[in-house]
């Protein structure tokens, strides 16, 4: 496992830490080759591009558990399909918590579009925040319930953790390797992702699976409804009268391998992973420090490790989420890291669409940006009025483009910050 080391400015500012990956003599470069996706907009790469293209919504009302008591009653619920075929057998598909689906469902696309085969020593990274809740909870209501009654809780102790979904994953698709969680709040997917990304560059892999999971659950959304942070009316992230974030869910998988190994077999590479980095704001648990001081640090790491300058970035998929606090800081970081180029910079937030998905949100925003980069669009948010602290247009129709490089930022509760550069294939 690589090492990492921290770099800190001088004077400490006491705001952040910024963890810098160490730069090798010779780096290997990481395409992707496989990128799978479920979201609420449907499954796949063809519905999910054709919506966030085109800007659409998938809120409605939510079924899955009892919401008459909360404040909010919306969410970006997934309506999910079979699975595809695996080597699981159909009892193991059926024990499989909805979250873990939603991992399968990715993984099989990107497995499949990558063209990799069965081997041993293919790591897995994956990043989630709450994935296997629902059988927790499950197992809590029955055990209060019913205490005497022990059918199924066994089963539900056993897939309620998370390296038993990962470990599922793997046997899906027959390979072996080692497996790492990541669960660093909202940007535990883009964590996984320059994880993967990481392992693949300093040459302590050929080869990883890494991306994001999580579905909804009643404790979380109830958790954020209860600190008043759902909002009441629509996500409307940058907007002057925005009033709070959405939930949705979902996973995203990416097949990332060197270029020398996509190139000797023929693989068609759907983009390129050039910048990861990663801040710690020490500002407060819950909000960003005011001028975004960690999520600038992220920003300038992943163009650090990119080689690149702030005036290459052509389009910033933000982590957006419409709550007034994160959305003010990310834009005093953005308007700081892009200096004069601001004016120029689109940015827009796919989370008035598909809401907040958590531990899945950075994963299924990086192949938003492969998507964005491959087809050459650009995502629209939905708003009404931008915020004025905003110095950078905010992208709200659907628009096409000429993008060569795109950054997606994903930040998270305990000073999280995590930012990953795309580069277009080609």
């Amino acid at each position: 496992m690589a090492e990492f080391f921290l770099t800190l400015p001088d004077p400490l500012p006491h705001t952040f830490a910024v963890l810098f990956p160490p730069k090798p003599n010779a780096c290997n470069r990481v395409v992707i080759t496989g990128a799978g996706i479920i979201t609420a907009f449907g499954s796949g790469w063809g519905k999910n591009a054709d919506s966030f293209r085109l800007g659409k919504s998938a809120f409605r009302p939510v079924t899955l558990f009892d919401v008459s008591r909360q404040r909010v009653k919306t969410a970006a619920e997934i309506d999910l399909p079979e699975l595809p075929k695996t080597l699981l057998s159909a009892r193991h598909v059926r024990r499989a918590e909805r979250a873990a689906k939603f991992l399968l469902h990715a993984a099989h696309e990107a497995w499949h579009q990558a063209r990799w085969i069965p081997s041993e020593n293919l790591p897995i990274v994956l990043g989630t925040t709450s994935g296997g809740m629902s059988l927790g909870q499950d197992y809590f209501r029955q055990a209060t319930a019913t205490p005497k009654a022990h059918r199924h809780q066994a089963a539900r102790v056993v897939y309620y953790q998370a390296q038993r979904q990962a470990l599922d994953l793997a046997d899906a698709f027959g390979f072996s390797g080692p497996i790492t969680l990541i669960a660093n709040a909202c940007a535990s997917g883009a964590n996984a992702i320059g994880h993967g990304w990481e392992l693949v560059r300093t040459g302590q892999a050929e080869r990883v699976l890494a991306g994001g999971y999580d579905a909804l659950s009643q404790l979380v959304f109830s958790g954020f409804d209860s600190l008043q942070a759902l909002s009441p009316t629509r996500c409307r992230p940058f907007d002057a009268n925005r009033d709070g974030l959405a939930l949705g869910e979902g996973a995203a998988i990416m097949a990332l391998e060197t270029l020398q190994t996509a190139e000797a077999r023929g693989a068609e590479i759907l983009g390129e992973i050039v910048g990861y980095g990663a801040a710690t704001d020490c500002h407060h648990l819950t909000q960003p420090h005011p001028l975004g001081d960690a999520a600038l640090a992220s920003m300038n790491a992943a163009v650090s490790s990119a080689n690149l300058c702030s005036e290459q970035i052509g389009y910033i998929n933000a982590h957006g989420t419409g709550t007034p606090l994160n959305d003010s800081a990310e834009a005093a970081a953005i308007n700081r890291f892009a200096g004069e180029h601001r004016r120029n910079l689109p940015v827009s937030s796919t989370k008035s669409g598909i809401g907040h998905l958590l531990g899945a949100a950075g994963a299924v925003e990086a192949v938003v940006c492969l998507m964005a980069l491959r087809e050459q669009w650009l995502p629209p948010s939905r708003l009404d009025s931008a915020d004025a602290a905003c110095e950078f247009p905010i992208v709200r129709t659907p628009t096409p483009a000429k993008l060569e490089y795109a950054l997606t930022n994903s930040f998270g509760f305990g000073g999280a910050n995590a930012s990953l550069i795309l580069r277009r294939a080609g």
